[in-house]
């Protein structure tokens, strides 16, 4: 199929982009990577007036180092992010997440803003935005600049906070908490589909090797990425242990309810989750020190 017609519209600066999102409001949609859009034009589930090019704006890509983390450039492409020492020093989950993304040829046009903001629930990097509590930075002619958590940006299945006059322009990852034990682990049918489910978990230690806190992140579960506070909470103060890592993993997909498809059925899936948050809870143990 053929994408609907659109004007394009090149800009060189990000306040050129700022005029024209106010200008076209919804009927303006920017493109970088276009490992989504694109096939979304081509089947006419998108169908902007405008088509907004972000590849010639100078400054929107770019990693840095950022309170102790990494700020990412909206435009910055994830192979970049990929083979950057610095990722892989300070965000070991976000490391190990990169290469689970489709295939290279994808992770060299794809950009880290452009899948937080496309915000499907089945994608790597919004399940990792949620799991580092993430900042989003938007900006809009009107409203200026305004920072969001993940939790407040992702609000359902390729929903965000996002305005319609608004730009994410930059990602602040905050770095790990001392002595963390990070994870990502995921099921898929073959490497580069998306993935059946996925799980992004921490945890820190205490002296003692018990639990001192812990995060754990569902993908392809829901229509967010989903943190568990009360799964969270509920390991604070608990041995490392079998018994408590399987009981957390029941806890976990204990509410959910997946609907079949043509992959497997919602048990399947509830059971695959299960397993998955069992992986990476004792892997991310594991790697905070847990004694064998």
């Amino acid at each position: 199929m053929k994408p609907a017609p659109f004007a394009y519209a090149a800009p060189t600066t990000e306040d050129e982009v700022l005029d024209l999102l106010a200008e076209h409001g919804d009927e303006g949609k920017v493109i970088a990577g276009g490992q989504s859009l694109l096939p979304m034009l081509s089947m006419r589930l998108a169908r902007p007036s405008v088509l907004i090019d972000l590849n010639g704006v100078a400054g929107l890509a770019g990693i840095t180092e950022f309170d102790g983390g990494v700020a990412f450039g909206a435009t910055t492409r994830e192979r970049a992010a990929e083979r950057s020492a610095l990722v892989g020093d300070r965000l070991p989950v976000l490391a190990e997440a990169l290469p689970l993304i489709g295939h290279e040829a994808i992770r060299n046009r794809g950009t880290i803003g452009g899948s937080i903001a496309h915000a499907d629930a089945s994608a790597e990097l919004p399940a990792v935005a949620a799991v580092t509590d993430a900042q989003l930075v938007l900006r809009s002619r009107a409203g200026g600049e305004r920072v969001l958590s993940a939790a407040e940006f992702f609000q359902g299945h390729y929903t965000t906070a996002l305005a319609d006059d608004e730009l994410l322009t930059e990602v602040r990852i905050p770095g790990s908490p001392p002595g963390a034990g990070w994870a990502f682990t995921e099921v898929a049918r073959r490497h580069g589909d998306f993935a059946l489910v996925g799980v992004a978990a921490m945890v820190v230690l205490d002296d003692a090797g018990s639990v001192e806190a812990a995060r754990l992140c569902l993908m392809g579960v829901a229509d967010v990425p989903l943190r568990l506070p009360a799964v969270e909470a509920s390991l604070a103060g608990q041995p490392v242990s079998a018994d408590t890592v399987a009981a957390a993993a029941t806890d976990a997909v204990a509410g959910l309810e997946l609907a079949s498809d043509v992959h497997g059925s919602g048990d399947f899936r509830r059971h695959l989750a299960e397993v998955t948050v069992r992986r990476a809870l004792t892997t991310a143990a594991d790697r905070a020190g847990a004694p064998a």
